[in-house]
């Protein structure tokens, strides 16, 4: 009996050890190239060396246990295998509540067409950049652009075109600034980037390379008869930035704002900045 009981404790632990592998195969999948992917790889090689070892004892020690204390190794084992997959298992699970939350933050923060992020995750970064500026005396600027006549590429090409324009838009503005700037869809047809310790002139001549990029931009939209055609944008920028007349969120994006509005009164195309920062400075074409 006590013979009979040891071998099916060490059949359980062995039931166990493979059962493991199958979650720990979904949670290797899951991480990304590293040490930690690489050290869970390791874990898989060493349940092997425990499977190979449990048939081994099973196989040498088969029917000879005759005593209850006996049974203290393969209770043993029984508790290692049992440790084993609730280690993987719980790890798996914690994996994937880690994954399912970020993917919700993600959609909590990003603009679902552009995949920039939204106003809502705009106004709480803007606020902490405004206060780290004003805290540690550090430059800080914003751009406002807008895509100049979008109504009218909506009404010409349709409204699937006017989302392909806002995309892309989004996708080179993605592209061509640096990590730290802060990406956001303002409203509408409207993005504002947040340019992290950029003073205005700086900002300025981002602002510039990037309505040159969005001019010479190719966006490849259907057409009516199956094909496909190109369309461009142009873009208009207002640019601002902290100082002594602009000290808060609100008075920095007011000043972005009257310069984009001052940009399309003067022919759209163009950046200006804000008049308060820069007299009479504008980069037009």
């Amino acid at each position: 009996m006590i013979a009979t009981l040891s071998g099916v404790l060490i059949l359980v632990s062995l039931i166990l050890q493979f059962k493991a592998l199958v979650p720990l195969r979904r949670l290797i999948a899951m991480l990304p190239e590293g040490s930690v992917r690489n050290m869970w790889l390791s874990m898989t090689m060493l349940i092997f060396v425990f499977i190979a070892g449990y048939c081994e004892y099973l196989f040498l020690m088969w029917g000879q246990q005759t005593e209850w204390h006996d049974l203290l190794i393969p209770g043993l084992f029984l508790f290692g295998g049992l440790f084993v997959k609730i280690t993987i298992d719980l790890s798996l699970q914690t994996a994937i509540d880690l994954k399912r939350i970020d993917l919700l933050e993600a959609e909590n923060i990003a603009d679902p067409l552009t995949q920039t992020f939204n106003r809502r995750y705009l106004d709480r970064r803007l606020d902490e950049e405004v206060a780290r500026s004003k805290r540690y005396s550090l430059d800080l600027s914003i751009l406002l652009l807008d895509i100049d006549h979008f109504k009218h590429v909506n009404d010409t090409y349709g409204h699937q075109a006017g989302d392909l324009a806002l995309t892309s838009l989004g996708y080179l503005l993605k592209t061509e600034l640096r990590e730290l700037d802060v990406i956001a869809r303002y409203g509408g047809e409207e993005f504002l980037v947040i340019c992290t310790n950029t003073a205005v002139k700086g900002a300025t001549l981002v602002a510039e390379r990037l309505r040159q990029q969005v001019e010479s931009l190719q966006i490849e939209i259907p057409d009516n008869v199956g094909g496909s055609q190109n369309i461009q944008i142009q873009i208009s920028v207002g640019a601002a930035s902290m100082g002594s007349n602009i000290n808060s969120k609100e008075n920095l994006i007011q000043a972005a704002d009257q310069a984009l509005y001052r940009a399309k009164n003067e022919g759209r195309n163009r950046v200006i900045i804000a008049s308060s920062e820069i007299e009479n400075f504008a980069m037009a074409v």
